[in-house]
């Protein structure tokens, strides 16, 4: 098999090029899935073994979500709903929720923290969506990024297709999720498209 395609994709959507072990957990990650016919069958890619965020989709996330409204201080303070010029309310690398209001500043610990505990909420909440799928890294990193940004994973028709195998399918309905208020937003397109290419990497 040729490797170079997959380190292309995932240098890519890095925006960097690789640490020394971050090729070596890659070549060893391409090792288990690929059979001694030297082809790459899903059937022989188990799940992924503790189920956490790989940098991968953390560097998506952070992409994406940026860490906006930063303050001459350095600290980020919160924004409003671009949708409602209210709440809800987000601050950091897109965190929301009731502690979190008009006026919220955080320092940059602080955003991260949050990420942090924020990534281990909503992987466990895929890993309870996809139950025992077999899943590589590559879908369960884009999986992870797909739900902190929409929050549908238990309801979304690309789990249910990820869940059965069809895993094309399960692809193309990341484009779906587009729109905010009913309306498509360029941004969410672009995450979409990243979300799916990721995901298909690891096909």
């Amino acid at each position: 098999m040729n490797r170079k395609p997959v380190f292309d994709a995932v240098r890519h959507l890095l925006g960097r090029g690789f640490s020394q072990s971050e090729v070596a957990q890659l070549d060893r990650s391409l090792d288990e899935a690929i059979g001694s016919d030297g082809n790459l069958s899903l059937d022989r890619v188990p799940c992924v073994p503790d189920l956490r965020i790989g940098p991968a989709g953390v560097q998506l996330i952070k992409r994406f979500e940026g860490c906006a409204r930063r303050r001459p201080d350095g600290r980020v303070e919160a924004y409003p709903d671009p949708a409602t010029g209210d709440a809800p309310w987000t601050i950091g690398w897109g965190a929301t929720g009731p502690d979190i209001v008009r006026g919220t500043v955080w320092s940059q610990d602080e955003c991260d923290a949050r990420l942090n505990d924020d990534l281990v909420r909503y992987a466990d909440d895929v890993r309870a969506a996809i139950g025992s799928a077999p899943t590589t890294q590559a879908q369960f990193d884009a999986l992870v990024s797909f739900h902190y940004n929409t929050g549908a994973i238990a309801r979304a028709t690309l789990t249910r297709l990820h869940c059965t195998g069809d895993y094309a399918g399960a692809a193309t309905e990341f484009t779906r999720w587009n729109r905010t208020g009913g309306q498509v937003m360029p941004g969410l397109v672009r995450r979409r498209a990243a979300d799916a290419a990721l995901y298909r990497s690891g096909q």
